[in-house]
């Protein structure tokens, strides 16, 4: 059995740091993926600016799991040269905010194009940010994203496989859905490479994100895979919920709002904390 530990990107709650630590604490989640924060998103930090989030992190008691950062989300075609500089300055913070996990992507590729005809560009500059990262103590973590290079099952395997050792994987289930992959055959495949998953489901045919366990990701069977290892074992909660502020307006008894309660929320705290109780939901019900 591992050690969970409950991460999140709280920036889905809604607010400011103070605003985020305090969904945390309310919570019950110890750890953060910093993300998007008072001054824009993580990554365009300066090391002064972690070393104050640092501060504010640790008065709260909360953690850093990984940096959010958006590295490697940029088109193939792009020029790979700054965003390589920015993201050493993002290893710096990395070490700064005592993490030793930075999240990273395998670069869109052009709607209509042949993935694979990138194969090899892509490698060459995930390694070269591997390479960086591991020389300053840092793993990158690849998630599975639309779009992306990595975006299916098979390319995230060859990502993995062709880096291992530089490169650890970050298992999104409600991505994969939104891209039609299979969960549970995916997780074993990549399972001896995942160093960590971000928490949210979905529907295959509505392409829609839901809280853990209310989708077709089959939650309860997925931790109970990820709980087979011993150790510490990091869940990041990623909501991505609908918010619809007009909601409380509809109210009425066998109104509109009673169509609307599938995983709709009034608020972004509100949906912050029914993704996070969902999780928490799964984790009992693995466990039982």
């Amino acid at each position: 059995m591992a050690e969970f530990i409950l991460s999140a990107f709280a920036d889905e709650a809604g607010g400011g740091i103070l605003d985020q630590i305090k969904a945390l604490q309310e919570n019950g989640f110890t750890h953060i993926e910093p993300r998007g924060l008072d001054y824009g998103n993580i990554s365009k930090y300066t090391p002064e600016m972690c070393r104050e989030l640092k501060k504010v992190l640790d008065d709260g008691g909360i953690s850093v799991s990984a940096i959010g950062s958006p590295f490697g989300k940029i088109n193939i075609r792009d020029d790979f040269e700054e965003h390589f500089e920015l993201f050493k300055v993002n290893i710096e913070n990395a070490n700064i905010l005592g993490t030793d996990k930075i999240r990273i992507f395998s670069f869109y590729i052009d709607e209509g194009e042949v993935f694979e005809d990138y194969r090899d560009e892509v490698l060459e500059r995930l390694e070269r940010l591997c390479d960086y990262a591991l020389a300053h103590g840092v793993m990158c973590c690849h998630e599975n994203e639309r779009g992306i290079y990595g975006n299916n099952d098979t390319r995230c395997l060859d990502i993995l496989k062709s880096l291992d050792g530089k490169i650890k994987g970050v298992f999104d289930a409600g991505n994969y859905i939104i891209d039609g992959i299979d969960i549970l055959p995916t997780y074993k495949m990549l399972e001896p490479y995942i160093e960590y998953m971000h928490i949210k489901d979905g529907f295959y045919a509505e392409k829609r994100i839901v809280p853990a366990g209310k989708g077709e990701a089959n939650y309860v069977e997925l931790m109970r895979e990820f709980d087979k290892k011993e150790g510490k074992r990091i869940l990041t909660l990623e909501p991505h919920l609908k918010i619809f502020k007009g909601l409380a307006e509809l109210e009425q008894p066998g109104g509109t709002a009673d169509r609307l309660k599938d995983y709709t929320y009034k608020t972004n705290r509100e949906a912050f904390d029914a993704a996070a109780n969902a999780l928490k939901e799964v984790i009992a019900l693995a466990r039982a």
